[in-house]
């Protein structure tokens, strides 16, 4: 084809308006390039493909062959009883509630697998198969221990002697993994939510045996001609998705912390400009840091650095996409290139050398796109693997994990000398403060010996710090990228409401300059903005990956303990956001933050719509059996006012919604109170 007939061609396609679709300038940048390149991106395909408008109300019923059965809305409204039924009978609640738990067992499985290979690499490295990991952080397994009640002290000759740290990890390790399948008993920690909550699921009958248990009883109960009662559907939701956050993700976490450290602040760098035209460009994209922490030690060897020098390069720049990007910046320090909707973005610069990617959130497209470059892209999970010709698949093996990492990484040197000269790099990006975690918030707020909760509870009382926020999860091609984020943030601030964040979310909060302790002067109300100058934190705390989202669970149970404010979570002025969210793992997060007590909006659209009685259900009772519900908001500042309502009313409900008195302490008082 000529060119002059592949300009024509391009010129008739819709394309995405690059200022409409995000408010990144790089991004901005990078469609405007692909474009000229005649490279199709996620932004273009969502201008060209429409989203099916029964799928998105939840009322579409695919689960046998006699359908798929699809349920409109009556034109005009549903008056009195609803009559429509699919061929077997299955109300529109019935359907909605189905599709509604299988993305809950599905989000529930993504996050909980990811968990359970950690478990495997940690048993590995208890039975010291596996050689290139190693216990980082030894008194974070002690305290996981305790919760699984395992001894980390003997009894000899009379005396209390610590406990082989090699013996509690191989306990802890099959403890653990046994979490996934156990035949009876419960999920251990349970036990770690407020004890009000625990009672309450369990008065409720919804406290999760084992991991897997509960993703496969809701693919059963969904199965055709089972369960067709849209409440007791949700219970078994419940079950899962407590099973998720209090389960396998949480697990997950803790056992990535012990084995490649808790996360503490730490100074770096985001968006698309991180990547250097003159060094070896390496993105890490996906989910799990199995891999990706023997990438950066890797790549951070001496004889890999004088390789890739031998090539031609000054030395390997690592980038990060989605939430292996926060992993590796929460422990090392390493920026991330961008969120979930800039993974093709990061190619089209012409400047990535190797993409190498694990499991969730990565786009078939990829292959497509590396083929207009010379970017190797490299899969390397026996889960996640691409049919196209160009993917390169490198299976990982943990136990020889080093060596992996190694001939990953010398494949992405190799590469450096086939980059061609049309190379274009954004030139934004900000400096953030990332890696914040339930522990390293205690000491930022009392110190080494007096970490606790109580200033940050202490400040919600006396009415300097509002509430206290999550906003979290995805990008949505179906909005402007990152603009929902950004807004609601921004307007949480100006309220003093102090903001929590994960995943992609956090990733766009980086990128937009929010994760700076400078920012509080520029965007909090004047009591919030105190607080972060008095104690030296941004007013937007990077609270790792998506997976990570049982850290905010824990820092709320933490907020319980620190007393004042109530018994349970829902009792907290505090409130959760997922503004852009796209994924089957949002819908399970969401799910566990309404059980556990949290009053949780959606933005962009929730598939419920098409099911009256099913929203209410779980918009508006849910509230009175868990005291945590269900909402949804597309414009971001109606959607941060909604959050700033709950809190409201949850500082009315406390006897705090007027400002307390400020009353100079000398030190007799402090310790009076410390007692």
């Amino acid at each position: 084809m000529s060119d002059e007939k592949k300009e024509k061609g391009a010129a008739a396609k819709k394309l995405a308006d690059p200022i409409a679709a995000s408010i990144d300038i790089s991004t901005q940048e990078m469609i405007k390039r692909a474009q000229r390149l005649d490279i199709d991106t996620v932004f273009d395909r969502a201008v060209t493909l429409k989203p099916c408008n029964i799928g998105m109300q939840g009322t579409c019923c695919k689960n046998c062959a006699m359908g798929p059965c699809r349920l409109p809305l009556p034109k005009g409204g549903i008056e009195g009883e609803d009559q429509r039924k699919g061929l077997c009978g299955a109300t529109a609640n019935t359907i909605a509630a189905r599709n509604f738990a299988r993305m809950v067992a599905a989000g529930a499985s993504a996050h909980s697998d990811h968990g359970r290979g950690v478990a495997e690499v940690f048993l590995s490295v208890a039975r010291k198969e596996s050689h290139d990991y190693k216990i980082k952080d030894p008194i974070k397994l002690l305290q996981i221990a305790k919760c699984f009640d395992i001894a980390v002290t003997i009894e000899e000759d009379g005396e209390t002697k610590d406990r082989d740290i090699d013996e509690i990890a191989l306990e802890l390790a099959e403890k653990a993994i046994a979490e996934w399948g156990k035949p009876e008993g419960e999920l251990t920690y349970l036990k770690r939510a407020p004890e009000a909550l625990y009672e309450k699921w369990k008065k409720n009958g919804v406290l999760p045996r084992n991991v897997d248990r509960e993703v496969v009883e809701i693919m059963h109960r969904t199965h055709i001609g089972v369960d067709q009662d849209y409440k007791n559907i949700v219970k078994q939701c419940t079950r899962c998705a407590i099973a998720d956050g209090w389960g396998g993700s949480m697990l997950g976490t803790d056992l990535q912390d012990v084995l490649f450290g808790s996360p503490t602040p730490v100074q770096s760098e985001a968006d698309l400009g991180i990547m250097k035209e003159d060094h070896v460009n390496i993105i890490l994209h996906g989910h799990e840091p199995i891999l990706s922490e023997m990438i950066v030690a890797a790549a951070q060897t001496q004889e890999m650095i004088d390789y890739a020098k031998e090539k031609g390069a000054k030395g390997i720049q690592l980038g990060g996409i989605c939430c292996t990007a926060n992993e590796v910046l929460q422990r090392h320090g390493i920026p991330p290139a961008g969120t979930f909707l800039q993974q093709e973005l990061a190619i089209i610069t012409g400047a990535c050398d190797a993409m190498i990617v694990d499991i969730q959130c990565i786009f078939q497209n990829l292959a497509n796109v590396a083929k207009c470059f010379h970017t190797k892209l490299i899969t390397t999970h026996p889960i996640a693997r691409m049919e196209q010709e160009n993917v390169l698949h490198m299976e990982f093996d943990e136990h020889y994990a080093m060596e992996d990492a190694k001939k990953i990484v010398m494949l992405a040197i190799d590469n450096f000398k086939n980059r061609g000269s049309d190379v274009e790099i954004p030139r934004y990006k900000d400096v953030q403060v990332a890696g914040f975690g339930v522990e390293s918030i205690k000491y930022h707020l009392g110190g080494s010996f007096r970490g606790s909760y109580y200033t940050l509870n202490d400040n919600i009382i006396n009415g300097r710090i509002r509430g206290v926020a999550g906003v979290v999860g995805c990008n949505n091609a179906r909005t402007k990228h990152n603009e929902e984020h950004i807004e609601i943030v921004k307007e949480l601030l100006k309220n003093d409401v102090l903001v929590l964040t994960t995943g992609c979310s956090a990733l766009a909060c980086s990128t937009h300059g929010l994760l700076k302790p400078e920012t509080a002067a520029v965007y909090c109300g004047p009591g919030l903005a105190e607080v972060c100058e008095t104690v030296g934190i941004p007013p937007v705390l990077h609270m790792g990956s998506c997976v990570d989202n049982s850290r905010i669970l824990l820092a709320a149970t933490e907020m319980v303990k620190a007393g004042g404010l109530g018994n349970d979570i829902c009792d907290l002025p505090v409130a959760g956001s997922a503004p852009e969210w796209m994924s089957e793992k949002a819908i399970s997060i969401g799910h566990y933050f309404v059980v556990s007590g949290v009053y949780t909006v959606f933005g962009y659209q929730m598939p419920v719509e098409g099911a009256p009685q099913f929203k209410k259900y779980l918009y508006e009772e849910y509230e009175k059996v868990f005291g945590g519900k269900w909402d949804c908001e597309p414009d971001p500042i109606k959607h941060a006012h909604k959050m700033i309502a709950h809190i409201d009313k949850k500082r009315q409900a406390l006897g705090i919604d007027k400002a307390r008195e400020r009353i100079l302490m000398d030190m007799a008082d402090r310790q009076a109170l410390e007692g």
